[in-house]
């Protein structure tokens, strides 16, 4: 949150998704998963819900990863906002349903909208530092 109205950016899910995607090997579930309990301790979330999505979010990936032929960004960002929608989705029924927690569509709405469009951008800036990174470790 940057502090300006309407817009809240969920980075955790670009972070996950874009490295479950493209390079897991350096991302494992078992950290995503500890990921999503931390979250949920210094938020004051229920216990494990961050941690469901997270893993959720690596569930849709990992498919995505095995059913695409050729990556592309474009096909990565729809997809993206396919995997966030369900994810958010079933993040604030379960809020709502079991937990009595009020939703403002609006805020709701601006964080997917937010996310989404900051997706590209971030997978542009992951994709120069994970060739940085790979070339650094090649020369040594």
């Amino acid at each position: 949150y940057f502090g300006i109205p309407f817009l809240s950016v969920n980075l955790a899910f670009i972070i996950i998704f874009f490295w479950t995607l493209k390079n897991i090997e350096q991302f494992g579930y078992g950290y995503i998963f500890l990921a999503g309990i931390i979250n949920d301790v210094v938020t004051g979330s229920p216990l494990g819900l961050s941690s469901f999505l997270y893993m959720l979010i690596c569930v849709a990936t990992a498919y995505f990863r095995k059913i695409t032929l050729r990556p592309n960004i474009t096909k990565d960002w729809l997809f993206f906002l396919l995997t966030i929608l369900v994810a958010t989705s079933i993040n604030y029924f379960l809020l709502t349903t079991f937990f009595s927690v009020n939703v403002n569509y609006y805020d709701l709405t601006g964080n997917i909208f937010f996310t989404f469009l900051l997706y590209y951008l971030f997978s542009y800036i992951f994709d120069i530092y994970q060739r940085f990174v790979f070339k650094e470790q090649t020369n040594d």
